[in-house]
């Protein structure tokens, strides 16, 4: 079944846009006088206090939004043209009546940040709510954690409209959120346009590329913070590891951080080449460079090793990393020992995220009509292309066309081929998966995206995954 969300934006431009000053042709000048406040002649009122960032109100006034539907208040009365005077008590009276929807600025926007509540939120601020720094800081976060695009997008548009909108901690929760989100593209546009940064917003760039598989643009990005004249620290280097894209880069930066740079390596960085040489396949290597070690391994470096020799078959590497793992901290190699009932098996769900919507879609429930009809023709595109289904990813004991029949129709290609015919040509595609992709779905979309020239970005329990130009950004590593 899919479920449809929709994401209707909103803003306070009508608080200029239906009031316009006539002057008379006439008139040369027009001659002003003040108003003093009295039964008569009531004090004017702001009608939305958020569209002014520095506005500070002593009291707390109300906020008035025009409905789309709402007519112009009358400005004759009885045949007679009203004076200034009357309309200001006029308006002072109208958004009483039916046409306006009253807001109170007394909103708890951190409750509804703690509850959740993120896009109810949105919409008061939208509506011209004022939000403190903390609500920002509550809110990016949320969205960061939930993959919020949408959302985020539209809490970046009011943080820039707000007081807070140049805040260096903010613009880095910013840069966060994309990347915790696949955006690296708005990740790096608040970047380039921040007038003031810090380590941190260096270090979150580089570690958001590294997370979404473009470690290359990290390393570039580092090499340019080296030549404005910033000092590389230990965290520094502990993002650059995790954005090297091959074992002769890994090293090369490891031994850059100890000569030119000075650093003494700390457990982090002799773990992130670890990572470097194990997901590249080089488990003799990093079981030398453990034992070469000039401080004792911990028990976080021995279960690293144990887990790549698990992955690339490396038994006797395994068993030794499993022996000494129990020696250093017995309550890791136990639980993995001891037998536990079989996990209940996870409903396969995909959201395919689009500019004002989110679907939602369940493996259980295969979509025919037009998704189902679109990926069958995909499927006979990619076979002219060379895709071979790899059938070993299907478990159950049935025949080969069966197999491939059950593959065809795997939630992430349903989810993709909706998108293909609902969204413009060219757009970019987020799917959003509960479960891990399968090595059958990861070589299919590689594809599948060279087929229809579009960037698909699925992120699934491990990682992203954009697919472009038949590649994938996690060099087929995941």
């Amino acid at each position: 079944m899919a479920s449809l969300m929709s994401l209707n934006r909103t803003g306070n431009s009508i608080i200029t846009s239906n009031f316009k000053a006539r002057i008379p042709a006439h008139s040369s000048a027009l001659p002003l006088k003040p108003i003093s406040s009295s039964p008569q002649n009531p004090p004017l009122k702001l009608l939305c206090t958020y569209a002014l960032p520095n506005h500070q109100p002593t009291n707390k006034p109300r906020v008035f939004r025009r409905q789309t539907n709402s007519t112009h208040p009358p400005k004759q009365h009885n045949g007679q043209n009203l004076t200034g005077t009357q309309l200001n008590t006029q308006n002072a009276n109208y958004p009483q009546t039916e046409n306006f929807t009253v807001v109170h600025s007394g909103v708890d926007l951190m409750g509804l940040c703690e509850e959740g509540k993120i896009r109810e939120a949105v919409e008061y601020m939208g509506q011209g709510v004022c939000a403190e720094y903390g609500v920002f800081c509550a809110m990016l976060s949320s969205c960061g954690k939930t993959k919020s695009l949408e959302v985020g997008r539209r809490v970046h548009d009011l943080l820039a409209r707000s007081k807070f909108g140049g805040d260096v901690e903010l613009n880095n929760k910013l840069i966060e959120m994309y990347g915790r989100c696949g955006s690296m593209r708005d990740a790096r546009r608040v970047f380039d346009r921040m007038r003031e940064r810090n380590m941190s917003s260096w270090h979150l760039m580089i570690n958001g590329y590294a997370a979404n598989g473009q470690g290359r643009d990290g390393l570039l990005l580092f090499e340019r913070m080296r030549k404005v004249g910033l000092r590389p620290v230990g965290e520094t280097f502990v993002a650059v590891l995790s954005a090297c894209g091959s074992v002769e880069e890994g090293l090369m930066y490891f031994e850059l951080m100890k000569k030119e740079c000075g650093i003494i390596p700390g457990i982090e960085h002799y773990l992130g080449v670890i990572d470097v040489l194990g997901k590249f396949g080089h488990i003799n290597e990093a079981e030398e460079f453990v034992d070469k070690m000039p401080i004792e391994p911990t028990a976080e470096v021995w279960e690293a090793l144990r887990n790549f020799a698990r992955i690339h078959g490396a038994i006797e590497l395994e068993d030794r990393a499993e022996e000494m793992l129990a020696a250093l901290d017995p309550s890791k190699a136990i639980t993995d020992k001891i037998p536990t009932p079989p996990q209940k098996k996870q409903l396969a769900v995909n959201m395919l995220e689009g500019k004002n919507r989110v679907s939602e879609y369940r493996s259980t429930n295969p979509y025919k009509g037009d998704a189902y009809e679109k990926l069958k023709g995909l499927n006979g595109q990619m076979r002219e292309a060379g895709y071979v289904p790899d059938t070993r990813y299907v478990l159950h004991d049935i025949d080969q066309e069966a197999k491939e029949q059950a593959l065809l129709y795997h939630s992430e290609r349903l989810a993709i081929a909706y998108g293909l015919i609902s969204t413009p040509a060219r757009t970019p595609l987020r799917i959003i998966k509960n479960l891990r992709i399968c090595g059958d779905c990861h070589n299919a979309i590689k594809i599948m995206s060279k087929i229809v020239g579009r960037e698909l970005i699925v992120r699934d329990n491990k990682r992203f995954h954009h697919f472009k130009d038949g590649k994938c950004s996690c060099g087929d590593y995941w």
